[in-house]
């Protein structure tokens, strides 16, 4: 049997090709086999799915991610640097470009320092438990990103209470933080996403930072897919809602609007120290390789050089929208819920067979009944293209 692929022929699973020398254990086999049939009953089991057709998908935003600026930039960088960074940051593995990114990613954002990790999921799991510990609190929106929510969880483990308050409901977050000052003397951390990935909404950042100033709270906002994209040089949603440079903390991603890979922490130099010296996942990892910070610091020059590409983006978008009768949203993000999973998988699977590459996004991704397609635009698009690809959608439904 081939592996799967555009022919809709199914892989054999991995664990039926493993070698003698590779043997599971009877019980694990009959546990992993039990939730394979539960997943494929439930309309929630996953594969990779090669990228076909046009990108109606990814997170960039911008179409940077193949522009030859970028690679040539990436290609100078290694030639100079090595293919890899050799080590953790706090050994061997820092060159100039690293602190030229962080230097330059601090005065896009308006921030005293910047701090470069890995990935947006290993920033956002390890800051909070840097930060958060026995006696204090994160408050955390209901629908923030998987890491975020694992952060939390790390935080709630290194002795941290945890604090969930309905999405972006903010009378109930006061309240629940005046119920917990009441009775704690602990430090306080609100946490939120910016643009919340999966709905492609926003969090309102004015009035979250006037609500942290009345109960001393730490604000972190993470800006991964608002970086780039909003505010009038790319700076995201803080510079859209007129509090750049306000918020103490802030998580951004690179492999998104950015065209890159990588991630980085803004805020004062005292807290960027912190993280420093006690985030684990900051001090734990090999660090980027020069080619990818080659790359982003060409990326960070042409967002705000060509501020096309994101109103480019953003209109498609709200074409989009209106194509489905959805409202305006700050977002490139187009959420368009289905409800049942398997309905979604079906109309996903319908579109790619037409040309068009809409993923469907399941739980435990999104609460139950709420399965969608979650469509985002880009530079990389035509107007043709999306015009396209609203008249096919809707045929469907």
């Amino acid at each position: 049997m081939k592996a799967s692929g555009n022919s809709g022929e199914q892989a054999i699973p991995a664990y039926q090709n493993a070698s003698p020398g590779a043997e599971v254990p009877g019980p694990w086999l009959d546990r992993l086999a039990h939730l394979l049939q539960h997943r494929q009953q439930s309309g929630r089991q996953r594969s990779i799915t090669p990228a076909s057709g046009i990108d109606f998908c990814s997170n960039d935003y911008l179409g940077l991610r193949r522009d030859p600026r970028l690679a040539q930039a990436a290609s100078s960088a290694a030639s100079a640097y090595g293919s890899g960074s050799g080590a953790a940051r706090l050994l061997r593995g820092t060159t100039p470009l690293h602190e030229a990114l962080e230097r330059a990613l601090a005065t896009w954002k308006a921030c005293e320092s910047c701090l470069l990790f890995n990935t947006g999921y290993q920033a956002n799991a390890t800051i909070l438990p840097a930060l958060a510990g026995p006696g204090d609190a994160v408050f955390s929106d209901a629908l923030n990103h998987a890491s975020l929510v694992d952060g939390c969880r790390m935080a709630k483990a290194n002795g941290a209470q945890v604090i969930v308050y309905p999405h972006l409901d903010l009378l109930t977050l006061d309240a629940r933080m005046k119920s917990w000052r009441a009775s704690s003397s602990g430090l306080a951390l609100v946490a939120s996403d910016g643009v919340f990935s999966m709905d492609g909404d926003t969090a309102d950042l004015p009035a979250l930072l006037e609500l942290c100033r009345e109960h001393d709270a730490l604000l972190l906002v993470d800006e991964a897919h608002a970086t780039g994209l909003l505010g009038a040089s790319g700076g995201g949603l803080a510079e859209l809602q007129g509090v750049l440079g306000q918020v103490p903390l802030v998580m951004g991603t690179l492999g998104k609007a950015l065209g890159s890979f990588g991630a980085f922490v803004g805020g004062s130099s005292l807290i960027t120290d912190h993280l420093l010296n006690t985030a684990r996942g900051f001090i734990f990892s090999t660090a980027l390789p020069p080619s990818l910070v080659g790359a982003t610091l060409k990326a960070v020059e042409l967002v705000q050089a060509e501020r096309w590409r994101a109103a480019k983006a953003l209109k498609f978008a709200d074409r989009a929208r209106g194509g489905f009768g959805l409202p305006h949203q700050d977002s490139a993000i187009v959420s368009l819920i289905v409800g049942d999973e398997v309905r979604a998988m079906a109309l996903s699977s319908r579109m790619q067979g037409q040309g068009f590459d809409v993923r469907a996004i399941r739980p435990p991704t999104v609460p139950s009944g709420t399965s969608r397609l979650r469509i985002t635009t880009g530079a990389h698009l035509e107007e043709g293209q999306v015009d396209a690809m609203i008249q096919a959608l809707r045929e469907l439904l």
